[in-house]
């Protein structure tokens, strides 16, 4: 392929899976857990809104915002659409809680959902399956961008929720509006060019948060843009020169652009999304799982331990294996011995876990120091399929040791959560800002979505009355 070549075979490829997608083409296990997800994202986003970075997040815009046409979810606020899109996707990623695609590395409903509502509430009425229709659309497609990136996207710097997010932004969004296949070519090559996000935010700062809401409202613009003939980079994911695949990875040989548009219609990869039943990044959570097999097993406590080592992937050592160092909830709920000391102190690690005053709390950060994360190469040979995989070794002071290896954690999709355990975790997160009536009507409604006549009635249910 020359540098000036048009050729998109994949940029293509999805759009024409997007703009040809009929909610008959999906299975039906692939419906009921579209439906899944979309409750746990939402519940995580009405937790969200209270948050002090959400608020700041929120004040400002509408400092600056004088419109009124799209809901801050579990609030009586409203902004303009792309400013709303903005503060609800943060509000999903807000506290650590939501989904994540393991192999993708992506949470895919902070950057597909707020687009989606927002075009519901303030563009085009749709019936509650073809909202289902748009939003497994905007699911397939970034993790298989992230899927084509590997695991190096991410370990050379890129927030890969952020960067590889716009593409199931732009991608719901379009299949939201009704584009046609070549229309949602330049919806991803907007979206593209808009790509950013850089993983040292995840050392303390607010802006971490901020880069899913970005990444929606960008998906968001190129849809919108698109839809009124703008153009954007048609061979965006496969220019030679500054297309997006050759600029965020260092080598032709890092990306396989295959993998695109591999399995349409037959993987689904909204079943590869996995849910968070602690209140920290991915990472951390087979980790947990194992200290708690193994406490099962052998009860111990703080004051019995002399060491934990925890041996994973090199991303995983990358990602949380750093030496904690208090710099705000979001360095707290990325590290990984912060919050294994965490679930050992406290016995769980949720929402009420972490709290400003816990980030610098003495007791755990002596505990966090027992904890040493080192690299497995045999792990991370085994791809990004694995990259969570870990096997952990208990050290007790009276010479004990136990051991026990996790390949994937509660609520991933090895081992997918009920329904009754997502109704329950939604429940106690929406309830922080709705009344428990609105909180059960709308719970109702998400899981009933292919009956609704009009998506409408999901957006009235998200706003304080």
């Amino acid at each position: 392929m020359s540098h000036d070549s048009r050729d998109n075979p994949y940029t293509k490829g999805i759009a024409e899976f997007v703009s040809n997608l009929q909610a008959n083409d999906i299975p039906s296990d692939v419906l009921q857990r579209i439906k899944l997800l979309i409750l746990d994202s939402i519940g995580c986003s009405l937790y969200g809104q209270k948050l002090e970075w959400i608020q700041i997040l929120q004040s400002t815009l509408a400092s600056v915002d004088e419109s009124k046409v799209a809901n801050i979810w579990g609030t009586n606020k409203y902004l303009s659409l792309p400013h709303s899109v903005l503060v609800n996707g943060t509000q999903i990623q807000g506290f650590e809680l939501d989904d994540v695609h393991r192999q993708g590395v992506l949470h895919v409903g902070a950057v597909v959902l707020p687009g989606l509502l927002g075009i519901v509430e303030t563009q085009k009425s749709m019936s509650g399956l073809d909202f289902l229709t748009a939003a497994v659309a905007g699911y397939e497609i970034g993790p298989r961008v992230g899927i084509c990136m590997g695991q190096e996207h991410i370990a050379q710097g890129w927030h890969s929720g952020a960067t590889v997010g716009v593409f199931s932004s732009a991608a719901g969004s379009a299949r939201a509006l009704g584009l046609n296949a070549q229309q949602t070519i330049h919806a991803l090559g907007i979206a593209g060019t808009q790509a950013a996000g850089l993983m040292a935010a995840q050392y303390g700062a607010m802006v971490k948060r901020m880069h899913a809401g970005r990444s929606a409202q960008s998906g968001l613009y190129g849809a919108l843009l698109a839809k009124n003939g703008f153009t954007g980079i048609e061979n965006v994911l496969e220019s030679e020169y500054g297309g997006y695949c050759t600029t965020f990875s260092r080598s032709t040989d890092r990306f396989d652009l295959e993998q695109l548009t591999a399995g349409f219609g037959e993987v689904w990869q909204t079943m590869g999304i996995a849910l968070k039943f602690y209140s920290c990044v991915g990472s951390n959570h087979t980790t947990l799982d194992a200290i708690r097999i193994l406490q099962k097993q052998h009860p111990f406590g703080p004051e019995d331990l002399d060491e934990i080592v925890v041996r994973g992937s090199q991303v995983t050592m990358d990602h949380v294996g750093w030496k904690y160092i208090p710099q705000g909830l979001t360095s707290a709920q990325l590290n990984l011995p912060y919050c294994v000391a965490t679930l050992l102190l406290e016995g769980e690690c949720f929402v009420d876990e972490f709290t400003d005053a816990m980030v610098a709390d003495p007791t755990r950060m002596a505990l966090s120091e027992k904890v040493r994360v080192e690299h497995d190469d045999e792990i991370t040979k085994l791809g990004s399929k694995f990259r969570h995989k870990v096997h952990v070794e208990v050290k007790l002071k009276d010479g004990t040791k136990l051991n026990a290896t996790v390949e994937s954690g509660r609520g991933s999709e090895h081992n997918f959560a009920s329904e009754a355990d997502i109704v329950n975790k939604f429940m106690l997160l929406a309830t922080k800002a709705l009344p428990k009536s609105q909180a059960e009507q709308l719970c109702d409604k998400i899981l009933h979505l292919e009956k609704l006549e009009d998506a409408k009635s999901i957006t009235a249910l998200l706003a304080i009355q």
